[in-house]
């Protein structure tokens, strides 16, 4: 089976690494090619995505990405900057639901940011929308009237793609505890008023899940007050965007929080939810953790191998438990070593 590794930038090769190293350990049946994206393609070939790397993502079973962005090109045209990369995968392989699992490894309580009684409570699959809302909306500079600049971005939904969303939420939910929260802004906006009515209708395809509704500032308070009483959410882009990572910090770091991104056939990318961190990049102290469990989430969504991803969440439990610890953790391991950790539980 055909993986396309595409590192990135800063970190992402590294993570990338030791996470290969770990998928050999447990399976033979993968073939890698790796090719550029983001920062690291636009210096080497002038554009974030090329269309090899495009064709490679194409064409692979499952993709797994490090991270992009690089202070260097933060004055590109917009369309020529790293993070264009993502969006732009996410588009071309209508990668529309992002599943991002918060679970607080029991290990890792006193990393949180929580108190150990509130983050011990905390599992949780965050389920967010990646092909519309302002990310993908109409966006431009313009001038005012009185010749002021004005920015803007279109915040849109259509009730075709709430539904399809809603569904994965309600899916998600049914294999788990059969409790979904939709988080909107209902109240103010008009793209949110859309996405609680269709949410809504949805409900009747699933009349065993209990559905209830958040606004996205509650939600925010909710999950620092009480994450326990979260099953599965499901909300927009934007705000699927911060809750995610806003859940990754009161789980402990968000270098242990992985993800998937898939179409409607299953096909991923996986990618830790972290950036690329260029002030530590190349020094050994990223946390390999997050994209070592985004391809046991590969294993388990895009290739059929549920035993050899619990073999690997299990490893990196039991890592955890015998004091592994990279810097963001509060230890002083470096990613290598915590790579080895893995190696060794496995």
């Amino acid at each position: 089976m055909l993986i396309a590794l595409l590192p990135g930038d800063g970190i992402g090769p590294e993570v990338i690494a030791e996470t290969v190293r770990v998928l050999d350990r447990v399976t033979d049946k993968l073939v890698f090619e790796t090719a550029p994206v983001g920062g690291a393609a636009y210096k080497a070939e002038g554009h974030p995505l090329p269309p090899a790397t495009l064709d490679l993502a194409k064409r692979a079973r499952a993709i797994l990405f490090g991270a992009v962005g690089d202070p260097d090109c933060d004055r590109l045209e917009r369309h020529l900057r790293p993070e264009q990369a993502i969006l732009g995968l996410r588009k071309e392989l209508g990668l529309f639901a992002n599943l991002r699992p918060a679970t607080l490894f029991k290990e890792l309580a006193d990393a949180s940011a929580l108190r150990p009684e509130v983050a011990g409570a905390i599992d949780m699959v965050i389920i967010r929308e990646l092909n519309g809302d302002v990310y993908f909306g109409e966006k431009g500079m313009r001038k005012t009237a009185s010749g002021r600049r004005e920015g803007y971005d279109i915040m849109s939904y259509n009730e075709d793609e709430v539904a399809r969303i809603a569904r994965v939420g309600f899916e998600t939910a049914r294999a788990r505890r059969g409790k979904l929260c939709s988080v909107d802004k209902a109240n103010v906006l008009e793209t949110s008023q859309l996405w609680r009515d269709v949410v809504i209708e949805v409900s009747a395809e699933f009349p065993d899940i209990e559905l209830s509704h958040m606004y996205v500032d509650n939600a925010a308070m909710q999950l620092v007050r009480n994450p326990g009483q979260f099953d599965v959410i499901v909300t927009g882009n934007l705000f699927g965007d911060i809750l995610s990572d806003q859940a990754s910090m009161c789980a402990g770091s968000i270098g242990m929080l992985p993800s998937a991104s898939l179409d409607a056939n299953q096909k991923g990318l996986y990618e830790p939810i972290h950036g690329s961190a260029p002030d530590i990049a190349g020094q050994g102290k990223a946390n390999p953790l997050a994209t070592i469990l985004s391809a046991a989430m590969m294993l388990r969504y895009s290739l059929g191998l549920a035993a050899e991803a619990d073999r690997i969440e299990a490893a990196v439990g039991a890592a955890l438990e015998k004091g592994a610890r990279t810097p963001d953790l509060g230890g002083t391991l470096t990613t290598v070593q915590m790579g080895d950790a893995v190696l060794a539980a496995l």
